[in-house]
């Protein structure tokens, strides 16, 4: 009988494991779609647009953690690279060259920092999220910056100086980012217990 019993179990465990695997896919799905939606939900600003991509992406690693969320982020960067037209100016590996990919690859490391950051809180607040999210902003915004400075000044042939780099890039599209921040703080918030139950 003991024998039986313990082959349940494990039949049990295997089964719970699955089922786990098979939630953590939809939720990386469902964030990889919002990333993608989120690209086309924009305001035009000069150089860099304003889109929503930051709040999904915050809100990965936030949900999600720091290996689901990063994961997420990656294969939205995979179907773009690949050529489905999920950027903000479609798709393709020639997205590479362009100097705002830079902000792509920062959407990816962010989610990975924001979700280890939330994973070592011992209490999750909305100042714990913030903290996070801040974190992944200066995460974001660092990469896209450095990598727009790289390809325009010595890989497409079309400089730009510290300060137009500085003024475009940063102080013109940060203001909104700053206020997606503490959206998805208090989003994240609201969310993540509700995700712990399904």
């Amino acid at each position: 009988m003991e024998k039986d019993y313990s082959v349940k179990t494990l039949g049990t465990e295997r089964a719970v494991k699955k089922g786990g695997k098979a939630q953590e896919l939809v939720y990386c799905g469902i964030f990889t779609a919002l990333i993608a939606v989120g690209a086309f939900l924009k305001v035009p600003v000069p150089v860099v647009p304003f889109t929503l991509q930051f709040l999904f992406t915050m809100l990965a690693g936030l949900l999600l953690g720091s290996r689901l969320g990063a994961v997420s982020v990656g294969v939205y960067m995979f179907l773009g690279l690949a050529g489905l037209p999920v950027f903000t100016e479609g798709g393709g590996i020639w997205y590479l060259l362009k100097p705002s990919f830079g902000y792509i690859i920062g959407f990816c490391v962010g989610a990975y920092v924001t979700g280890k950051i939330v994973e070592r809180a011992r209490k999750l607040t909305v100042a714990r999220y913030l903290l996070a999210n801040f974190t992944g902003l200066a995460i974001v915004y660092g990469m896209g910056m450095v990598y727009y400075y790289v390809i325009c000044n010595y890989v497409i042939g079309t400089p730009i100086g510290l300060w137009p780099l500085f003024l475009y890039c940063f102080l013109m599209a940060v203001p909104g980012d700053i206020c997606l921040c503490i959206l998805a703080a208090f989003l994240a918030k609201r969310l993540r217990p509700v995700l712990r139950r399904v």
